[in-house]
């Protein structure tokens, strides 16, 4: 995810869950154990096998995470090696391919890179790249050459009727660069009655301030990084949105039309530009957390950079298997296999591998397919049928779960509900079980009952403030009315050496998101993985084989585009 999405762009799901038949004593797994685990769980008065290989569920990640796959980064050699290892993996499963018999569905990108060497000014203080500053444009043009344009402070760039909120109100952004906090109000505020108190709302992902201050006329948006509100370091920011930046191809009008210049600054330098503006970023930040806000600088911003564009189509891999009864009815299960790549820029280590993200979430979703069609070939077909979705472009910014939703190659009111593996977990098994957003559709009831049967109990997220819901490919889904849902892991050890081992592998995993460090390790505990897969595989059975449509909650956005029926 663009974690930021993310947001893939999903932090990592820290925790774990249970799977019951392996291990016959409450000893900690041996993490270097490759056996077979499978887990038992009651449904409905009957026991059903699943029988999850660890083995191979390991292999499928070293591979697409080993250095010769170089950071599946779309339209490279490393989504190459890729789509054609899925493709192999669907094939041999006996899937179809969803496409008119293809695998693949063409994903129209264009490749933004902006030039490492940038001259930038904001109120005539110099911005370092990467130390200060990084900033790109999705725009066709070779340089980018702005000359002392006004920047305007505008709170938390959003516009939201439904909580009397305009940051933009009656100010003219034509030519100016917008100055943005990250996060929403509930964050700051909690104790509020605007937003959502610490569990981030839409309107506190990075992607829907540029896209409002598009809608406001801006020339450009520049966010100010923070780390707790944000969820994640500086390190996080300038790995992800430097180098090559991909996004959907976009239709005329919106190209010309969105800001030309985009990105984000570190905390230190934005207080710098506001001292030099004689103002206090602090109490601005507090009266922004308050009310709506926006304030002309009186400062200027210079910026010059060359920019390079290429066009090519990247790759979802969809594979479906077909349903007995049902099977114009679809469920979906979605997991991003692209990462960030390679920085040849750096010294040392220059591939960003993505094992835990999104390897794990990929490899995921092949073995619960495996066992579906291994149920379906020994005469236990799904009455409903599945559709496994491999996702391109997801850390760019949900780019090919957007490009899927918007294009179905299954129709949309004909899609019952989506399944997203994002980061699995490597953290040993838990009591509880976490359900990213809790609270969004009827969709979740499954995985609760699922996991019950685990003697598990299911809970929000540790950190809602993170904004975790609008971060990974069921989004996408989300906004069209899909029950979707991105669910693992959880906060709560099922022992102590299981604690014991959580804590030591979140020393080695310090650091490693969208870090060059995060390496498959043949010490990662799986158990807890292959407990999730447990209570996806379940959920899924169970919602495959009966009639129920699942909405979304009268609390939740969405609810105006699939109604729960329970309200």
């Amino acid at each position: 995810m663009k974690q930021f999405y993310p947001l893939c762009t999903t932090a990592v799901i820290v925790g774990a869950l249970t799977v019951t038949a392996c291990n016959q004593n409450n000893q900690h797994p041996n993490p270097d154990s490759q056996q077979s685990n499978s887990a038992v769980i009651s449904q409905n008065g009957n026991d059903t096998l699943v029988t999850f290989n660890e083995q191979r569920f390991r292999e499928d990640i070293k591979q697409l995470a080993s250095d010769e796959f170089e950071g599946r980064a779309p339209t490279t050699r490393g989504e190459k090696l890729t789509i054609e290892y899925l493709t192999k993996q669907f094939t041999e499963m006996g899937l179809e391919g969803a496409n008119n018999g293809s695998f693949l569905q063409a994903v129209p990108m264009v490749t933004y890179t902006a030039s490492e060497d940038q001259t930038i000014s904001l109120a005539d203080i110099p911005m370092q790249y990467r130390k200060d500053i990084v900033l790109s444009s999705r725009h066709n043009h070779e340089k980018i050459d702005i000359a002392n344009a006004p920047l305007v402070f505008v709170g938390y760039g959003i516009d939201a009727p439904e909580y009397q909120w305009n940051d933009y109100k009656d100010i003219d952004m034509k030519g100016k660069i917008a100055v943005i906090l990250v996060n929403d109000p509930g964050f700051a505020h909690p104790e509020g009655d605007k937003f959502n108190g610490l569990a981030m709302t839409y309107y506190g992902r990075w992607s829907y301030k540029f896209e409002q201050a598009t809608r406001a006329g801006a020339l450009g948006a520049i966010i100010i990084h923070d780390t707790k509100p944000a969820s994640y370091p500086w390190s996080v920011v300038e790995n992800s949105w430097t180098g090559p930046q991909q996004d959907l191809v976009l239709n005329t009008d919106e190209a010309l039309n969105r800001i030309q210049v985009e990105g984000w600054m570190t905390l230190d330098a934005a207080n710098s530009l506001f001292t030099k503006a004689g103002l206090s970023l602090p109490t601005l930040m507090d009266r922004a957390a308050d009310q709506p806000v926006n304030v002309e600088l009186n400062q200027t911003a210079s910026i010059s950079f060359t920019n390079k564009t290429e066009y090519s189509d990247s790759y979802n891999v969809v594979a479906t298997l077909k349903g007995s009864s049902q099977a114009e009815e679809h469920i979906l299960y979605t997991a991003h296999w692209d990462h960030i790549g390679k920085d040849e820029t750096k010294a040392g280590d220059q591939i960003y591998n993505g094992a835990l993200d999104n390897a794990s979430g990929t490899a995921g979703i092949m073995e619960i397919a495996r066992q579906f069609a291994d149920a379906a070939k020994n005469g236990n077909p799904l009455k409903r049928s599945l559709t496994f979705v491999a996702t391109t472009g997801e850390e760019q910014g949900l780019l090919g779960s957007r490009y899927y939703a918007a294009n179905p190659i299954y129709p949309l009111e004909k899609t019952v509900a989506v399944f997203n593996l994002d980061s699995t977990n490597i953290y040993g098994k838990t009591k509880d079980y976490t359900i990213i957003g809790k609270g969004q559709s009827e969709l979740e009831n499954y995985l609760i009952d699922a996991a019950k049967q685990q003697n598990r109990i299911a809970k929000s997220e540790k950190n809602p403030a993170s904004g975790g819901f609008f971060r990974s490919d069921h989004f996408s889904f989300a906004i069209y009315g899909v029950p979707a849902v991105f669910a693992g892991g959880g906060n709560e050890p099922l022992d102590e050496a299981t604690a014991e081992y959580k804590a030591q592998m979140q020393q080695t995993m310090k650091g490693c998101y969208h870090n060059v460090c995060d390496h498959y390790q043949e010490s990662w505990d799986l158990s807890g993985a292959l407990q999730d897969l447990a209570v996806y595989y379940h959920a899924t059975e169970a919602l495959a084989n009966n009639q129920d449509w699942p909405g979304y909650f009268a609390a939740s956005e969405f609810y105006h585009l699939r109604p729960a029926k329970s309200e």
